[in-house]
């Protein structure tokens, strides 16, 4: 039975540049930086960046938990991402949004009034 997301993986062949993209994005250094793989905790979940994968808008898709949709994707564009999907609502409060890093990945966000963290395993 699945506990709930863990870790999310993205392709990165630059991974130097990934890692130093991302740790402006999370506001941390990576917890594991190997040539290999470069692990992110974020909020007690996993971000993970590999070399030896294609970037693509087309892979699986993560949803990362935000306050406010708007200024973050906002952030993520002035750190140099770019526009993929403007943020909009879809039902009952719940608004998305996302870009492409700048290795061609899409990275999503989420502003869910009823997420329950006390939920979180």
């Amino acid at each position: 039975m699945f506990k709930g997301l863990r870790t999310a993986i993205c392709p990165t062949p630059d991974i130097t540049a990934g890692r130093a993209w991302y740790a402006k994005v999370l506001g941390v250094a990576p917890y594991y930086d190997q040539p290999y793989y470069v692990g992110f905790e974020v909020g007690g979940f996993e971000l993970g960046l590999i070399p030896d994968r294609k970037p693509g808008v087309d892979g699986s898709e993560v949803y990362w938990g935000v306050a406010n949709a708007d200024a973050e994707v906002e952030r993520l564009l002035s750190l140099g991402a770019t526009p993929l999907e403007a943020v909009h609502e879809v039902g009952e409060g719940v608004r998305v949004g996302s870009v492409l890093d700048p290795f061609g990945n899409r990275l999503s966000v989420i502003e869910n009034p009823g997420f329950d963290l006390g939920k979180v395993r």
